[in-house]
């Protein structure tokens, strides 16, 4: 394509100079707000659950209010108030240093988008578990040909995004999630079911149990989510912890949380030199 053919291409740009366009709605002045459809303070306010709308948010769909108050349920299953966990730690020394409530918050939030921790790993989770029915279902694979088929090994074990727990053995947060999946009367579906054989199977040969990645995802598989709509629902899954460590510095003196001496580092570099001269 020529210079000249490439700067007449501008169709698009042209559709939306001066416009802004919206699938989800807007405020509509004099009128209402509306988003997905809904009128938002007749349709939404005071009849809807916040966990129901940020759902809708998320992913266009508006979801029943049980599996609502089960996302919530999770929610605060996985934002706890450590500040040594990764995130609560940037809180914590944002309240040190007395930044303000929203940046800590802000960047506790962005530390959680890590491949090893936070709401990133879902994408692996969700993946593996609806790609496991799959191969369960369609190609007739059993449970340990799936187990051997997950891909990458460390010292002769699986590494499968969902299970496994670098710390502890076993996850005290499905076992809290399994209750409020009880009382919610939410049945196990298909996703679940075989994330609970994948487990059997990985105990049995290798001592390694399902931690709440795997639950989350093969539990929303099961409610007909794909992977990047769980993900974006989980944007901002550990705010409320970063925010309570933030807090917990913040109220004691400045600096106190943390703090290094020199003697603290361990320096491998360069050993020290005498500088020249230039008097």
């Amino acid at each position: 394509m020529s210079l000249n053919q490439s700067k007449q291409d501008t169709t698009l740009w042209d559709k939306h100079r001066a416009k802004i366009y919206s699938r989800r709605g807007g405020w509509r002045i004099g009128k209402g707000v509306y988003n997905c459809g809904y009128d938002m303070m007749n349709d939404l306010v005071g009849e809807k659950s916040y966990m129901q709308v940020m759902f809708l948010n998320a992913t266009g769909r508006l979801p029943e209010r049980k599996l609502a108050e089960w996302l919530e349920a999770v929610h605060i299953c996985l934002s706890w108030p450590d500040p040594r966990i990764w995130c609560n730690h940037i809180g914590a020394l944002s309240g040190t240093a007395r930044t303000s409530v929203v940046s800590a918050t802000a960047m506790g939030t962005l530390a959680a988008d890590s491949k090893a921790y936070g709401s990133l790993p879902l994408l692996d989770g969700v993946s593996f578990i609806q790609n496991a029915l799959i191969d369960f279902n369609n190609k007739g694979l059993s449970v340990a040909e799936i187990v051997d088929n997950a891909g990458m090994k460390r010292g002769g074990k699986p590494v499968i995004t969902g299970y496994a727990r670098p710390i502890a053995k076993g996850d005290e947060r499905i076992e809290a999630m399994e209750r409020v999946t009880k009382n919610l009367n939410i049945s196990i579906g298909p996703h679940l079911q075989l994330a609970y054989e994948i487990e059997t199977e990985l105990k049995e040969r290798f001592d390694e149990g399902m931690n709440i990645n795997g639950y989350v995802s093969a539990f929303l598989s099961d409610h007909d989510l794909i992977p990047k709509e769980i993900y974006q629902i989980f944007a901002m899954v550990v705010m409320s912890g970063v925010t309570a460590c933030y807090m917990d510095a913040h109220d004691r003196p400045a600096g106190s949380f943390s703090p290094l001496q020199c003697d603290d580092v361990e320096y491998e570099g360069k050993a020290a030199r005498e500088l020249p001269n230039r008097s």
